[in-house]
């Protein structure tokens, strides 16, 4: 089979550079080893970036998976801060159900999708790359990468970097209750995060961020009585899942004739949220060059500046919330200046740019922090 992108992913990031590519006129395989639903262990908080993309793409994500919310509460101990997006709402949508959206839309504009075929060795041919999987041989004029943290495409290609910083894990499971708030939680404990999502008219997705030192997802729970207490009776709609260590950095974005999309382009943390935001905006930055026949290159610059934003916040807050009591200052400060929360969001959903937040608001902020 010839076509113009093989893309081994078929999760949200390679579903979206498939998407893309078909609405350029350009052909595109994608190849998932897993079948159908699609599911992953994650927060499921889209924010606005990710929903304003979806309907660029013309996804339709069924009703009975998701749920708007109107922005973040982060919650440490008896202090609540809550920011409220400036230029619409986000979603909480269960993965499944994302996924299936994608999906529709992909076939809809004629993408060949093979679930349930693995992806074997690769090799570089003639202008272009030859990709072996179950159900037969592909050939391609770029190979792209969008098979998750653990990425066999970066690894192939040479693209991988030593993992560094601080190991992180993630884990997540969903209930069969009511969602309770119009914001995403965030609960604050020691050593952990708690992130509450609404995934449904009736369902809320409970993850925990953590350092990874073996305590269980009950362990967890029990760090944070309020949300506990919460949770007291709820049915478990979903099996308890994990990711980790959740970092992985990459040298680029993209070696002869291979690039990569989504996690598989390097991540840093789940903390603000903005992984398919990114992995939306910059496969559709990745088809564009391939469109114009531009020069990889011109992919790298284009996902640095799409990236930019995310890789400064969330390294900023990740360093916070390793400082407890510097946490719980700027959690105080947030709950003082909700305006000031407000705008870190819109930045960080890039609605914003970084310098609307001004000298006075980080003076402002500093000085909430310090009291």
């Amino acid at each position: 089979m010839t076509t113009d992108l093989a893309i081994v992913g078929g999760g949200p990031a390679g579903l979206a550079t498939a998407i893309a590519a078909a609405e350029q006129g350009l052909e595109a395989v994608v190849v998932e080893r897993r079948t159908l639903p699609l599911d992953k262990p994650c927060g499921e908080g889209l924010m606005p970036g990710a929903v304003r993309s979806l309907a660029t793409m013309g996804v339709a994500v069924p009703a009975w998976g998701r749920t708007p919310f109107i922005g973040v509460r982060y919650v440490d101990g008896d202090v609540v801060a809550e920011g409220r997006f400036p230029g619409g709402p986000g979603w909480g949508v269960r993965r499944t159900a994302l996924v299936d959206g994608m999906v529709a839309r992909a076939r809809a504009l004629g993408v060949t999708l093979r679930y349930g075929c693995a992806p074997r060795e690769w090799r570089r041919a003639g202008d272009g790359v030859e990709l072996a999987t179950d159900d037969g041989g592909i050939q391609a004029r770029l190979l792209v990468g969008a098979d998750g943290l653990r990425s066999a495409i970066r690894r192939d290609a040479g693209l991988d970097r030593p993992r560094r910083g601080r190991r992180r894990f993630g884990m997540r499971r969903h209930y069969a209750i009511a969602p309770w708030s119009p914001f995403v939680e965030v609960h604050w404990s020691a050593g952990a995060e708690a992130y509450v999502t609404p995934a449904g008219p009736g369902r809320v997705g409970l993850a925990f961020l953590w350092d990874g030192d073996g305590t269980s997802f009950d362990e967890l729970l029990a760090r944070f009585p309020p949300l506990a207490a919460r949770m007291d009776g709820a049915t478990p709609e979903s099996e308890i899942c994990g990711a980790g260590p959740l970092r992985r950095d990459a040298k680029a974005r993209y070696a002869d004739r291979v690039a990569l999309v989504g996690d598989a382009a390097g991540y840093l943390d789940a903390l603000t949220g903005e992984g398919l935001t990114l992995a939306f905006e910059s496969a559709r930055a990745l088809v564009d060059v391939v469109a114009r026949q531009r020069p990889l290159t011109e992919y790298e610059t284009a996902y640095r500046r799409l990236s930019r934003t995310y890789y400064l916040l969330t390294g900023l807050m990740l360093w916070v919330a390793a400082h407890a009591a510097l946490r719980r200052r700027v959690v105080a400060a947030f709950a003082r200046r909700p305006e000031l929360f407000d705008r870190m969001l819109a930045i960080n959903a890039g609605e914003w740019p970084l310098s609307s937040l001004g000298v006075g608001g980080v003076m402002r902020l500093l000085h909430g922090v310090l009291r």
